[in-house]
């Protein structure tokens, strides 16, 4: 299973320090929504320079204009973006169409989709990497919040699939026992003292 941090930062200076605080512990580095609108995809360049050996991916949770949207981003250095779930199939295919044009992957995010099993088989077929069970920051907070939800939504998929929700180090075991391929890491690390050794507890958890 891959480690991903998502990084909710919003300068492409806090991103670089976090980035190179984590790189060494994680497979993926996200440029999270909030980073990607205040600084640009300009930050997926300075990233993706500064790590050329990470997978980069640019959460741009893009809800139209697919193909476009994903070809500035792929041409900006990233190797994967996001496509909202609750998209229409044509900005899925879409944006696919970009990722295959660049060798690069679109991952669809279920945020806010209710049938998130039937939309995965879905956006599979409409040719996405992986598809990512998350719950955003908002629903979290939420009372009674319960990341079991997605997880057993992603087992029951049965598509290659990421986890976005709340995973720290008491629940990475459980995301890597429902078969996720990837396990998305936020705050657990970025708003840890130590983001270094955070991302390194989390690795050493991945069996």
């Amino acid at each position: 299973m891959k480690l991903q941090v998502a990084m909710d930062v919003l300068t492409v200076e806090a991103a670089l320090e976090l980035a190179g605080k984590v790189a060494e512990y994680v497979d993926i580095i996200e440029l999270g929504t909030p980073l990607v609108k205040n600084a640009g995809l300009s930050a997926v360049t300075a990233i993706k320079t500064a790590h050329p050996d990470k997978i980069v991916f640019a959460d741009m949770k893009t809800m139209d204009a697919g193909e476009l949207e994903a070809e500035i981003a792929f041409t900006a250095g990233a190797d994967l973006v996001s496509v909202l779930g609750s998209a229409d199939d044509s900005t899925i295919a879409g944006a696919v169409k970009a990722a295959k044009a660049h060798n690069k992957g679109i991952v669809v995010d279920l945020i806010g989709v209710a049938d998130k099993v039937t939309r995965a088989k879905e956006a599979r077929a409409l040719g996405a990497k992986f598809i990512e069970f998350h719950a955003g920051l908002d629903e979290q907070a939420k009372p009674g919040y319960n990341l079991d939800v997605l997880l057993s939504a992603g087992e029951e998929a049965r598509v290659p699939f990421s986890v976005a929700g709340g995973v720290n180090i008491s629940t990475i075991n459980a995301v890597q026992r429902a078969g996720a391929d990837v396990a998305v890491v936020g705050g657990s690390i970025y708003s840890a003292a130590d983001p270094a050794l955070a991302a390194k507890e989390l690795r050493a958890a991945i069996i």
